[in-house]
């Protein structure tokens, strides 16, 4: 290919940049669709966005690993603060409480702790000598950066985030190589503490939502109208959907939040089994490339690294899914390049970048093997 074209373009990760591309096309055909044929009303702004985003995802690959080392700490100490600033002057919208506004600028820390909390602990466990790493010490500090942004993020309320933070950190310790045996007893005690974290950390609305998603058909008017409606969307569409702009169930108001957070089921009533298969092989390619960029990483940091963004994207993709098709609660959680949102496409973009980014490190310096 070098011989062809440039070798800076042939060096490009198009294994990734192709389905990316067309999952942010489609996005913006679905998103047309869902506006009933208007394109200004959503689908102009996801392209704009990703434009913009995708060059500052182009920056992130330009990073040293010495510059990344340098500013882990600040940055995410920098987004902490911005996450209490979030409980003394945030901007409360939909009943919570969690964006900051300052002059024509809109931000939601939450969603830049996401990739910060990977980011922090890949450098945390890097640094670590291999023989303390299954150590209780070397495990405070670790958990500290976990637990301390999640405990802000809950206050806001937003569950959803709070889990992305808690399952993005933990695939890092988990590949850091903590003992198995600390994840079985941390899920043992997780589940015990199920009935108290429902009855006194959820609000209301959200244990609706629990019990909601356990019996949907019990308030097919009320809190279960969501995933009923999601259902029935994406049944609808068989094989090959009902074609583009030909959606009832978005295009009636049947559909809540047709083009956010129920876009798949936009997209599946209109594009069938057939556009499901080609969003999960699109999303199957990206993540695939993001787990050999891993694999091909030739020192921890780097490793750690690139599985916990490839992570990140992961638990977008897979909440979203599961919660569309009725099997998890309803938690606020977009579909990555395809939903119209301009925090989910800033959190994923950024992932997008640091993948890159340890692409080019892989790049520059040959694999010696695995490093541990």
């Amino acid at each position: 290919m070098s011989g062809i074209v440039p070798d800076p373009v042939a060096r490009q990760p198009w294994q990734m940049l192709f389905p990316l591309f067309a999952l942010i096309m489609f996005g913006a055909l679905v998103l047309t669709s869902a506006a009933a044929g208007d394109f200004d009303a959503y689908a102009r702004s996801h392209l704009l966005r990703f434009a913009i985003l995708f060059v500052m995802a182009v920056v992130i690959s330009r990073f040293s690993k010495e510059f990344v080392s340098f500013f882990t700490y600040p940055a995410y100490l920098v987004i902490l603060l911005l996450l209490m600033a979030v409980e003394i002057v945030g901007q409360v919208g939909g009943g919570s409480q969690r964006w900051l506004e300052v002059g024509p600028i809109r931000i939601q820390p939450s969603e830049l702790m996401k990739p910060a909390v990977v980011v922090a602990l890949a450098n945390y466990y890097g640094s670590l000598p291999v023989g303390m790493i299954p150590n209780w010490r070397a495990l405070m500090p670790a958990a500290g950066i976990i637990l301390a942004p999640m405990a802000f993020v809950l206050l806001q309320p937003d569950l959803g985030t709070s889990l992305a933070i808690a399952f993005g950190g933990g695939v890092v310790m988990f590949l850091a190589g903590l003992p198995l045996r600390w994840f079985v007893m941390a899920g043992i005690a997780g589940v015990a503490s199920l009935p108290l974290a429902f009855f006194f950390a959820l609000q209301p609305y959200q244990q609706d939502r629990v019990t909601t998603f356990l019996d949907p058909e019990s308030d097919p008017l009320g809190e279960g109208y969501q995933i009923t409606q999601s259902k029935i969307a994406i049944g609808s569409g068989g094989i090959f959907g009902k074609g583009f702009n030909e959606g009832s169930q978005s295009h009636l108001r049947y559909l809540p939040e047709p083009h956010t957070d129920f876009v798949f089921a936009t997209m599946a009533e209109e594009w069938g089994f057939v556009g499901g298969l080609f969003v999960l092989g699109a999303f199957a390619m990206i993540l695939r490339w993001g787990l050999s960029v891993a694999r091909n990483a030739n020192d921890r940091f780097s490793k750690l690294l690139a599985a916990g963004m490839t992570a990140t994207i992961f638990f977008y993709v897979a909440i979203n899914l599961l919660m569309v098709m009725g099997f998890a609660p309803v938690v606020g959680i977009p579909l990555p390049f395809i939903s119209h949102g301009g925090s989910s496409m800033m959190t994923n973009m950024i992932c997008i970048g640091v993948l890159m980014m340890v692409y080019r490190w892989n790049q520059k310096a040959p694999r010696t093997g695995l490093i541990t």
